[in-house]
């Protein structure tokens, strides 16, 4: 984790403090009508200190472009506007949207969206280099890293907040990597910035976030396509429990005796567990196969359908 940086109030806008504040957040959810839906992971943050850390870890500059989902009533998008050149902000429920627009009316700067995030396109929308700082909704984390990872063109940098046992996960190292582990780090060097108490949002979610960081990487450095990548890795953790061996031979129909070489091939025990296996291991075994095996492709793609486990698994506990 991202060793703490200390801050002073004065860096935030005297709005922004007033807005942290719970009383001002429930009288504007309480003029607007909103009842804060979980389906919708709308939760409040009321806490300058981890707004401050938000910031400070997109170290952005009046020469960037912003992309922010789910601004909410506009506390970190205040913030952004005083450090980026161009916001565009995603919000899908209309009553936050349209005050959202009484309170920035007049911002040339800010461009607000009224969409769901997973049916817009984030390089179609910025149409520019671009960097994300988001509050993510906790019920579609998933959907909506997949989908910002897999962008193009992607973000340059992504500052998040997630649920603590999810960025946990997303760093993650063997002897204890994960599906989701490799799914963000096969895209980009991620850490952990902040932990942040449910207590700093209101109302509090059942479990603690975490700010976290992700630099996107060209995935050309792990010279294997996402869709090959993603394949033999499911094709690995298909049950987590058993050996890499006999995961591998079951899910790519190849005999054991085959799969055993080609792991040795590459350094790697056929006893081995998945989860201790690192992401250059991975990539390594994936390239000896293309070269080993150039005929083996996974069903979706050899019959022309729709590739269902080419990209990232990011599913939440």
């Amino acid at each position: 984790m991202v060793q703490a940086s200390a801050w002073a109030p004065d860096e935030l806008d005297a709005e922004t403090r007033v807005l942290l504040s719970r009383q001002r957040v429930r009288e504007i959810l309480r003029e607007l009508g909103v009842r804060p839906s979980r389906r919708l992971g709308q939760h409040f943050l009321v806490e300058p200190a981890v707004l401050f850390h938000i910031l400070r870890a997109s170290g952005l500059t009046p020469q960037d472009a912003v992309l922010e989902i789910g601004p909410g009533v506009g506390v970190l998008t205040g913030e952004l506007l005083r450090r980026a050149r161009r916001v565009v902000a995603v919000e899908v429920d209309r009553r936050l949207y349209t005050w959202l627009q009484s309170r920035f009316a007049g911002n040339a700067r800010l461009e607000l969206v009224m969409a769901d995030i997973l049916r817009v396109e984030p390089g179609t929308l910025m149409g520019e280099p671009y960097k994300v700082v988001a509050n993510l909704p906790y019920a579609i984390t998933s959907a909506v890293l997949r989908h910002l990872l897999e962008a193009r063109p992607a973000p340059q940098r992504m500052v998040l907040m997630v649920q603590w046992e999810v960025a946990r996960r997303m760093v993650a190292h063997p002897p204890e990597m994960s599906l989701l582990g490799l799914s963000v780090q096969y895209y980009a060097r991620v850490e952990i910035v902040h932990r942040v108490p449910a207590g700093c949002f209101l109302p509090p979610p059942r479990v603690d976030s975490a700010v976290v960081a992700l630099e996107i990487q060209p995935t050309a450095r792990w010279e294997v396509s996402p869709e090959r990548f993603f394949w033999i890795v499911h094709a690995g953790f298909r049950h987590p429990r058993r050996t890499l061996g006999n995961n591998l031979a079951e899910s790519l129909g190849l005999g054991k005796e085959e799969v055993t070489r080609l792991l040795r091939d590459v350094g790697v025990a056929p006893e081995r567990r998945p989860e201790t296996l690192s992401l250059e291991e991975w990539a390594a075994l994936c390239r000896s196969l293309e070269q080993e095996r150039p005929s083996l492709q996974q069903p979706d793609a050899a019959s022309g359908a729709r590739n269902t486990t080419g990209g990232p698994e990011l599913s939440q506990p």
